[in-house]
C-alpha cells in the first residue's frame, strides 16, 4: 500500500471529517479510498472501458395499473440471462416495490433496467450499476455436469 499526502482547505477538511463520522468510517483513509473507487468506477463506465457489471433496479408501481404487472414480468423473462434474483414487497393495498439484481454486460443490463423503469405506471425507479471484473455469468467445471453462476 502506498501513502499519499493531500492538502485541502480547512472547510473542506471539516466537511470531510463530518462525512467520515456520519458514514461510520473508522478513519479518513477508508473513506477516501471509497470515494476514489466510486469515481474511478464511474469514469471507467462513462468512457466505455468497463464491460461487465452488477446492478440493482428498485421500483414502485401500482399493481392495479392496467397490464403493468404483465409487462414487467415479460421484460424480466426477456432478460432472464441478466436478472439473477428479484424481491417483491407489498407496500400497501395498491403499491408494490420490486428490487431486481442483475449481472452481465453493461450495455445489456442498462437496456433491461431502462426498459423496466420507463414503463408507464412505474412511479419511482432507481438503477444502480457497479462495474465488476467478471467475464461471464455461467461456468462449468471439469468433472461436474452442471452449470451455475459465477461472479
Amino acid at each position: 500500500m502506498r501513502r499519499i499526502t493531500i492538502s485541502v482547505e480547512d472547510d473542506l477538511a471539516a466537511a470531510f471529517d463530518q462525512l467520515v463520522q456520519q458514514k461510520g468510517y473508522l478513519n479518513r483513509s477508508e473513506a477516501f479510498r471509497d470515494l476514489v473507487r466510486k469515481e474511478l468506477g464511474q469514469a471507467v463506465m462513462s468512457h466505455g472501458k468497463a464491460t461487465w457489471c452488477v446492478a440493482t433496479v428498485t421500483y414502485i408501481y401500482n399493481h392495479h395499473e392496467r397490464q403493468l404487472a404483465n409487462r414487467l414480468t415479460k421484460i424480466q423473462h426477456d432478460h432472464h440471462d441478466v436478472i439473477i434474483s428479484s424481491q417483491h414487497i407489498h407496500l400497501d393495498h395498491d403499491n408494490c416495490m420490486e428490487m431486481l439484481f442483475l449481472r452481465g454486460r453493461i450495455d445489456i443490463v442498462r437496456v433491461c433496467a431502462d426498459a423496466i423503469v420507463a414503463q408507464t405506471g412505474v412511479r419511482h425507479g432507481n438503477v444502480h450499476i457497479v462495474p465488476a471484473d467478471i467475464k461471464s455469468n455461467k461456468a462449468t467445471h471439469a468433472g461436474h455436469k452442471h452449470v451455475h453462476p459465477h461472479s
